[in-house]
C-alpha cells in the first residue's frame, strides 16, 4: 500500500492512499496525521485498505500537492559512509562502527518542492538514499526482530552542504539546512516492498545519471541500523531513517561539481517511485 500526505489547493493536510500510481484516494478522518495512522495501523489497516479499494473521491495526482509523507517526524536520523563505492570515492576507511548524525526537522520538505541553496552555502550536494519509516516503538531491538519495526520505505535525498559538513567533526549543521531533507513521494508499506536490500537506486542531475547502485551494497543494512540505533534511543512510530548513499556524489567528481541554481535532482528507487526537486537560491 502507498500512503501519502497531500494538500488540495490551499486546503489542510490530508492523508491518502495512492492507487494505480496516478490517483490518490482521500482517507478522510481515519487518523489525525501520518504518525497517528502508523501508530494505530493494526487497528486502522483494514479500513484504510477498504477505502483505497472503493476509490471513492479519488483524485488525479496531478491535481494535488504531495507533501513529505511525515511533515514533522519526531526524529530524522541518517548514517554516513554506508556504501563501499561511496567510501572509496571519499578516500575514507570502511567504518568499524556505524556513523550516525541527525538531520533537524526544519530540513524536511516535500518530494517535489524546491530545495534551497542557502546564502551561507559554498557547496550543496545531493545524496540518493533509501529511507526507512519506523512503525513500532522499540528500544534494544534485536537484529532478527528489526524487520517488524519498519512500517515502510520512501525515496530520499540527504542534501548536504559540504563546507559546513566538513569544517568540524560533527556533521549536523551541514546536514540540517532548511529544506535539505526531501523524501517521499509516499510511504510504500513494508509488505509491498519485501526485501529492502535488493532495490536499484539512482541519483540523476539534469537528466545525467550520476549514482546508479543497489541497496544490496549497504555496508550496514537496515536491520543492522535499527539494532544499533535502539541500543541508544527509543525509536517511535513515524521516525525517519536515511540509510546511506552510494558513490557518485558531486563532491567526489573531478573536478567537484556543486549544485547550481536551476539544477533538477531526481532520485529513483525500484518499487518506491521517485522524487524530483529543483534547487533555488534562498529567498
Amino acid at each position: 500500500m502507498k500512503l501519502a500526505t497531500f494538500r488540495r489547493n490551499a486546503g489542510p493536510d490530508e492523508l491518502g492512499a495512492v492507487i494505480e500510481g496516478e490517483r490518490i484516494v482521500p482517507l478522510g478522518a481515519l487518523a489525525r496525521d501520518m504518525i497517528d495512522l502508523i501508530a494505530r495501523w493494526s487497528d486502522l489497516e483494514g479500513e484504510a485498505r477498504r477505502l483505497a479499494g472503493a476509490a471513492a473521491g479519488a483524485l488525479p495526482l496531478s491535481e494535488v500537492r504531495l507533501l513529505a509523507p511525515i511533515p514533522r517526524p519526531g526524529k530524522v536520523m541518517a548514517i554516513g559512509l554506508n556504501y563501499a563505492d561511496h567510501i572509496a570515492e571519499t578516500g575514507a576507511a570502511t567504518p568499524a562502527h556505524q556513523i550516525w548524525f541527525s538531520k533537524q526537522i526544519n530540513a524536511v520538505t516535500g518530494p517535489f518542492d524546491p530545495v534551497e541553496i542557502p546564502r551561507a552555502s559554498r557547496f550543496v550536494d545531493y545524496e540518493a538514499e533509501l529511507v526507512a519509516i519506523v512503525g513500532a516503538r522499540g528500544r534494544q531491538v534485536a537484529r532478527e526482530a528489526a524487520p517488524a519495526a519498519v512500517f515502510g520505505y520512501c525515496v530520499g535525498d540527504d542534501v548536504s552542504e559540504r563546507y559546513w559538513q566538513n569544517r568540524t567533526p560533527q556533521w549536523v549543521l551541514g546536514k540540517s539546512f532548511d529544506t535539505h531533507a526531501p523524501f517521499g513521494p509516499w510511504i510504500t508499506t513494508a509488505d509491498e516492498v519485501g526485501d529492502p536490500h535488493v532495490l536499484g537506486i539512482r541519483g540523476i542531475v539534469n537528466g545525467e545519471t550520476r549514482q546508479d547502485s543497489n541497496t544490496r551494497h549497504l555496508v550496514f543494512n537496515v536491520w543492522d541500523q535499527i539494532a544499533e540505533l535502539t541500543q541508544v534511543m527509543t525509536l517511535e512510530p513515524g521516525d525517519v531513517i536515511y540509510t546511506g548513499t552510494p558513490g557518485g556524489v558531486g563532491a567526489a567528481m573531478k573536478p567537484p561539481r556543486p549544485l547550481q541554481a536551476g539544477d533538477r535532482v531526481r532520485i529513483e528507487i525500484d518499487k518506491l517511485g521517485a522524487i524530483e526537486n529543483t534547487f533555488e537560491p534562498q529567498p
